[in-house]
């Protein structure tokens, strides 16, 4: 049997030593309700370059309506199973935000927007797991950059 997979990517997006979180829309298929970073899937690819840079950066935008720099860190990939039985690998890079006012721009998928340190985000009650380990990663590496 051939396992298809679904791509994803987040972004630990920082400025001014706090990251953007969201708070996934109650009707969402996977973990609504949770603090989240903002990404989304890579959707009809075709023949392209830098898809996972250029999904990150389209998914910002439609989610939060903010524009983040050119670099990116790529931070850690995982696989897992969602909620609704879709097999997906996620990768997680770390950027800096460039411009623009942080709302939610699709409610259905984000309930909610805010600035928070990494501390915030991991004693928070609803950051899972797999986010409260890619911020972990994102505030280690981002402390060695300098950021």
């Amino acid at each position: 049997m051939t396992v298809r997979y679904i791509v994803n990517v987040e972004a630990a997006i920082v400025h001014d030593e706090r990251y953007l979180m969201i708070v996934r829309g109650a009707a969402e298929a996977h973990a609504p309700g949770t603090l989240s970073l903002p990404g989304g899937k890579v959707e009809n690819a075709g023949v392209a370059a830098s898809i996972l840079e250029e999904t990150l950066r389209r998914e910002i935008r439609e989610e939060a309506a903010v524009e983040i720099e050119d670099e990116l860190v790529y931070i850690e990939s995982k696989s897992f199973i969602a909620d609704d039985s879709d097999q997906v690998i996620d990768i997680v890079f770390l950027c800096r935000y460039r411009s623009g006012e942080p709302a939610p721009m699709e409610p259905e998928e984000v309930a909610a927007l805010s600035w928070m340190t990494a501390d915030d985000v991991l004693r928070h009650p609803k950051t899972p797991l797999w986010t409260h380990q890619s911020i972990e990663l994102a505030e280690r590496r981002r402390l060695g950059l300098g950021w």
